[in-house]
């Protein structure tokens, strides 16, 4: 790329250049009576190179034209500014969540398992979506600070809002349904109050740059657990400007679940009345400008998700520059070689041209 590609047009005086060069030449200075005797003579090296310092020359000067007409090699650069949004992911793992209501490929699948599917997928995206299916795809949290608790009897904080996604979907598929009696149970307040904590302790860090902060909750029973109140851990989450969205989990009425049969020790299928505590989850959407759903199988789980993608977007904006270097006294490079100014090979050609005439090819006046 040139900036003032015109100068080139210079390059068309050249055989002009050339002519007048060879053209120039002066008669012998030596007279002689005859040239017949010279004529059996081989032509020294010298001589085959007379042309070398008209060459130089010639090649100067469209090395100059072209240094003048500033070629430039442009290196476009990209620079993202995104206002990113923190995510707290807060997960029920009690032991209602074993309920084989869901379905993953046909196949039966318990609460918890649907919940880690279509979760992985909101925070990385669908990598294999097809373009007819865009409209239903999950577009991923790329600028976004996603982190991880779950909660069964009590909250646990598993990953802190962080961009390494992978490392946070890897902690969500690794967790598991709680086994002891002793841990089940629903800590709704906890869990709310810990990812308020969480989300809160952001402010901290000047390094982020936080357009506004997020709870996804997902639960499946009623608050029977815990220190906080779920209403308190709304309020606490609203003072902060904490949003939450509630998503209540599994089919209404009653659902299958697998028990352990103490007579054969095998596992069987029992149907059990499913209780969620609407109201509450409600109520607590309702006091952080939240909103609460309701996922009876993976295809409306899915789409809940879906429309918290669209409700919470994060502002990205692209500034696309050129960084051009300026060839003619910068320099560039051709492959792996590293080459000079053009301005620099110019002088040097030229100054090969005069210490050539002065020296080898010197003429005598």
């Amino acid at each position: 790329m040139f900036h003032d590609p015109w100068v080139l047009l210079l390059l068309l005086l050249l055989p002009l250049i050339a002519w007048r060069l060879c053209a120039g030449g002066r008669n012998t200075a030596v007279p002689f009576s005859s040239t017949e005797s010279l004529q059996h003579l081989r032509p020294t090296w010298r001589q085959r190179l007379a042309w070398l310092p008209a060459v130089l020359t010639l090649a100067a000067i469209a090395v100059a034209i072209v240094a003048l007409a500033r070629p430039r090699e442009g290196r476009e650069q990209t620079v993202i500014d995104a206002d990113g949004i923190a995510i707290e992911m807060v997960v029920d793992r009690s032991g209602s969540m074993r309920a084989l209501d869901f379905k993953i490929d046909g196949k039966q699948v318990d609460r918890l398992t649907a919940i880690k599917n279509v979760a992985s997928r909101f925070i990385v995206g669908d990598t294999d979506a097809d373009e007819s299916d865009e409209s239903d795809s999950l577009s991923g949290r790329v600028s976004d600070l996603v982190g991880l608790i779950t909660f069964a009897g009590y909250a646990d904080a598993i990953t802190p809002p962080t961009l390494d996604h992978p490392f946070v979907t890897n902690q969500l598929i690794r967790q598991e349904i709680v086994s002891q009696r002793s841990e089940d149970g629903t800590a709704l307040g906890d869990a709310v109050s810990l990812a308020v904590e969480k989300l809160a302790s952001l402010d901290d860090r000047q390094d982020e740059k936080v357009k506004s902060k997020v709870v996804l909750l997902l639960t499946d029973g009623e608050n029977n657990a815990g220190e906080v109140d779920p209403q308190q851990a709304a309020e606490l989450a609203k003072k902060k400007d904490i949003k939450i969205y509630t998503i209540g989990v599994g089919t209404r009425g009653r659902a299958p679940v697998p028990v352990m049969n103490p007579f054969t020790g095998r596992q069987q299928i029992e149907w059990a009345e499913v209780n969620i505590d609407e109201d509450t989850l409600k109520q607590i959407a309702e006091v952080t400008g939240g909103k609460y759903f309701r996922a009876t199988d993976t295809e409306s789980l899915t789409e809940i998700y879906h429309e918290i993608d669209q409700l919470e977007k994060t502002k990205i904006e692209e500034r696309h520059f050129v960084d051009y270097r300026e060839l003619a006294i910068q320099g560039g490079s051709l492959g792996s070689w590293a080459c000079p100014p053009l301005v620099l090979v110019a002088l040097g050609l030229l100054a090969s041209r005069v210490i050539l005439a002065n020296t080898l090819f010197r003429e005598l006046a």
